[in-house]
């Protein structure tokens, strides 16, 4: 019988591919013919590599790392040798293969070139090409390369999964000693790069935005990911071709004057610590132009758990050029980042390593990098008077260690603003005394914060602040600052829903309403704050605390809408409590609503005015409706601590002691 042959167009898949799942569920990428008919033709005409070449695939044909030399052998005739994932994580048997079988051409990624090299001589290397892909490669490095193999060309090779195994190419002809990154390059035939602003806009040369890919290899779009694709896989507004897509990176880039690409980072590799959002990419950049430094990677880690931006902490992880003494590294390290970048940009911890753990595909494994060590247990030493014992139980207490030595730095130990911020007041406590911020920045030691202490050194280590209790009210009862600041600017603007505080709590689980109701206004009663509004008295405003407050809690039901409509509604609902004015005068000043989605999926909206509370105080709601609604359901009595103090008490504190000298000493500072 004659073969069947299926009526194939260049429209057709070709393979389906599977990225490697690193930020989420695997991804099947469906790549059509005329996808890789076009890679396969243009990247032919970047390599240039005679028709007897001798080609060598390092990686499982699962990704497409390899589709480089697989693909272009089949097509072209090259001699093919796939190497075994032993032999290719073997630097001795890699380089006898190399040698013996005399490779031309080597597509492999950075990181695993250098971990099978090292310790190797140039005659590991294949004769004509190195194609470099799948992550980041530096021009010192490729220097030092060419200059062992003076005639190895070394071609950088950029792609997405999604636009059919790479896009743009940059082959280094000069030695360069610059520890930047390699370019990604230029496009490929019938391929264009876009760099876009948040808007879709095209950014001018030399400023930083996202990479979009447009052109034939852009591929049809994910395996049964309708929404993926939608998200990814978008119309290109720059083409005039019809029906044209361009594929969302994720990556950031900019034009170089020359006409390459630069590549930036991940856009999910930017960070926010702390407010400031942080280019890790940035930071790697300035480690690697450190004549010591081979190789640099910085991540953001979060050892408390608590995934908040102020508990994460920056931590860099090297490798050392040869001859380079880790002795003294991280101090050096860390004075050549303070020179070059903003304090908050250097990593708190430093961490030498021998290589960087890769993947089995030869991509850095950023899970497998080793937790920091924080301290040198073996410079330890003890606390030698009484005041340096309180100083080092209150460091370890704030930075969540065992034990601080005295001659440990609070910032080494990865400290930062907003933790020393948490120390002083700490401090101020349990030392019973006002200490400034700036103290510990020029004393950053429980040595030498124990000897400026005992020195009064430092403007306003002699003022010491009144402590807070409970105090008898007086009939006009005033705001505190940070309200009267408030409540001018309502007067100003009023009606503005700036400074409302709203709280989108999704509850999961069989709810009883009533004792949920009864736990939200057992908080009320808790908290005087809750039950405060602000009333005028001849132009002066006061705070008013109701005796009793019952807060309201009005259930809408949305489980008779179908899902898309549910949301639509639910987000609808949501905006529209949080926009809604308060009345200051005649309170309440906050506001809760219930929102049944199912019978076991309920959504609680709550509002609260900043004049009453803040986002700190969003977390002690949270945690005491919880101990409120137990309670209520058990019957048994509530378990929190009276509070020694409300808020109404550190007004008057706060009132009482900003007065005469001292609110002259404060006020003078500003001016």
């Amino acid at each position: 019988h004659d073969p069947i042959v299926p009526d194939l167009n260049s429209r057709h898949l070709a393979y389906v591919i599977y990225t490697s799942g690193s930020t989420g569920k695997p991804k099947g990428v469906m790549v059509e013919h005329r996808n890789l008919s076009n890679y396969l033709h243009g990247v032919s005409k970047r390599m240039r590599v005679t028709a007897s070449s001798r080609m060598a695939l390092t990686s499982t044909v699962a990704t497409d790392l390899g589709n480089t030399v697989l693909f272009s052998s089949l097509v072209e005739g090259h001699q093919l040798h796939v190497m075994s994932s032993e032999l290719s994580a073997d630097g001795d048997r890699f380089a006898r293969y190399m040698r013996q079988c005399e490779i031309d051409v080597l597509k492999i990624v950075p990181g695993h070139l250098q971990a099978l090299l090292h310790g190797q001589d140039a005659s590991a290397l294949p004769k004509q090409l190195i194609v470099l892909g799948g992550e980041v490669a530096q021009r010192d490095w490729i220097a030092a390369l060419r200059a062992d193999h003076p005639g190895l060309r070394i071609l950088n090779h950029y792609g997405p999964t999604e636009t059919t195994v790479g896009v743009l190419t940059f082959e280094m002809f000069e030695s360069s000693n610059s520890n930047r990154p390699l370019p990604l390059g230029r496009p490929l035939a019938n391929t264009h790069a876009y760099v876009l602003d948040a808007h879709g806009q095209p950014v001018p040369p030399g400023a930083i935005g996202e990479l979009y890919i447009g052109g034939a290899g852009v591929a049809r779009g994910y395996l049964n990911r309708a929404d993926l694709t939608a998200e990814r896989f978008l119309d290109d507004p720059f083409s005039h071709e019809p029906g044209a897509r361009m594929y969302r990176t994720g990556d950031l880039a900019r034009w170089l004057p020359d006409g390459n690409l630069e590549f930036l980072g991940r856009n999910d590799h930017q960070v926010k610590i702390r407010g400031f959002r942080i280019e890790l990419g940035e930071i790697e950049a300035q480690l690697a132009s450190h004549p010591a430094v081979r190789e640099a990677v910085v991540i953001a880690r979060d050892d408390s758990g608590s995934n908040r931006s102020a508990d994460k902490r920056l931590v860099a992880y090297v490798t050392l050029t040869a001859g380079a003494d880790a002795v003294g590294m991280v101090d050096a390290l860390r004075i050549h980042l303070t020179e070059r970048l903003p304090d908050y940009m250097v990593p708190a911890a430093f961490v030498v390593l021998d290589a960087l753990p890769l993947t089995p595909n030869g991509k850095l494994d950023r899970r497998a990098l080793p937790d920091p060590q924080w301290q040198d247990l073996s410079a330890y030493v003890a606390p030698r008077t009484p005041l340096e014992h309180t100083l080092a139980q209150s460091f370890a207490s704030v930075l969540g260690l065992e034990r601080v030595g005295v001659s440990e730095s609070f910032f080494s130990l990865g400290g930062h603003s907003l933790l020393a911020t948490r120390l002083i007041s700490q401090l101020r406590t349990v030392l019973d005394r006002e200490l400034p911020l700036r103290i510990l920045f020029d004393a950053p030691t429980v040595a030498a914060l124990a000897q400026a202490i005992e020195d009064d050194a430092g403007p306003g280590l002699a003022h010491a602040r009144p402590p807070l209790l409970a105090q008898p009210r007086p009939s006009h009862l005033p705001l505190s600052f940070a309200q009267e600041r408030l409540w001018f600017l309502e007067q100003l603007a009023p009606g503005q829903s700036a400074y409302h505080i709203p709280v989108a709590m999704r509850l999961n689980g069989s709810l009883d309403v009533p004792a949920f109701h009864c736990a939200l206004n057992a908080i009320v009663a808790r908290h005087e704050s809750l039950r405060t509004c602000l009333v005028s008295n001849n132009g002066r405003p006061e705070q008013r605390i109701a005796a009793q407050l019952q807060l309201a809690l009005p259930v809408t039901t949305l489980a008779h809408l179908v899902p898309d409509e549910r949301n639509v509604e639910l987000q609808r609902r949501a905006q529209a409590e949080a926009q809604q004015p308060f009345d200051l005068e005649h309170g309440p000043l906050l506001r809760a609503q219930l929102l049944r989605l199912a019978p076991k999926e309920h959504v609680l909206l709550f509002t609260v005015h900043h004049l009453v509370s803040d986002g700190w105080s969003s977390g002690v709601l949270v945690r005491e409706l919880g101990a409120c609604y137990t309670a209520a359901l058990t019957g048994e009595p509530l378990g929190l601590p009276a509070l020694p103090v409300q808020y109404a008490d550190y007004t008057l504190w706060q009132r009482g002691w900003l007065t005469g000298a001292e609110l002259e000493r404060q006020t003078q500072y500003w001016r």
